[in-house]
């Protein structure tokens, strides 16, 4: 009897295939990986309408930052074809208004030619502070960024500054959910996830130590293994 679950792992701001690349093979046991594509359209609700429209009928879904914010849309849309949820390193909250006016600046940076230096300064708040000279993550984000190139990431930034507030639909969420972070995540602190995991029936919080924004790629082992524990569960 086949009781494989297709898996469907949901990238975040400026992020492609790449960044899941680490834990995928942990994954693929379980059931087949499919990878979204969400740099097509500028707004929450279409991103996860074309996501729905060619993924498998019923899914383990992850969101990974954005992906999580995604994943939240997908939830308001088709509840009943999302199995189990992931929620690595994201947030219930909208965007506040200091970082709207940060998402304004970078995408006219990104416009007028400064798409480097826009990854750069994102990545300063990727990864742990001690990782902040790890070239290879560096060049992993130069990547990721020329995976989705300039014209997508401002689509996504706008997508992600007219996000709707998810916190109020926590409690409607039945399926096994697990809420993952690092501890030392300068893009969305760690208190964030706690909030979400007390919002959320039966979640499990799993906080990953010596880890930044980018858990997949800084933490892959330790990550593997709780999407095993989820996938399981």
């Amino acid at each position: 009897m086949d009781n494989t679950m297709p898996i469907l792992l949901v990238p975040g701001l400026v992020s492609s295939p790449r960044i899941f690349s680490p834990v995928v093979p942990a994954l693929w046991r379980f059931g087949p990986v499919t990878i979204a594509n969400h740099i097509r359209d500028d707004n929450m609700g279409a991103i996860a309408r074309r996501i729905l429209a060619e993924a498998p009928p019923r899914f383990a879904l992850a969101g990974h930052s954005m992906g999580g914010y995604i994943a939240f849309e997908i939830l308001r849309q088709a509840p009943a074809r999302v199995a189990k949820l992931a929620l690595i390193n994201t947030q219930g909250r909208p965007d506040t208004a200091e970082a709207t006016t940060r998402r304004h600046g970078m995408i006219a940076r990104a416009r007028s030619g400064e798409y480097r230096a826009v990854l750069d300064e994102l990545f300063l708040g990727f990864v742990h502070p001690l990782r902040l000279q790890d070239a290879v993550l560096r060049q992993l984000v130069y990547d990721m960024g020329d995976d989705v190139g300039p014209e997508a990431f401002i689509r996504q930034q706008i997508a992600v500054i007219g996000r709707p507030d998810s916190r109020p639909s926590l409690a409607w969420i039945k399926c096994p959910t697990l809420v993952l972070s690092g501890d030392q995540d300068n893009t969305i602190p760690n208190s964030l996830s706690m909030e979400m995991a007390n919002g959320i029936p039966d979640a499990k919080l799993k906080i990953l130590p010596n880890c930044g924004h980018l858990p997949q790629v800084e933490q892959p082992q330790a990550t593997a293994d709780a999407l095993v524990e989820w996938l399981r569960s």
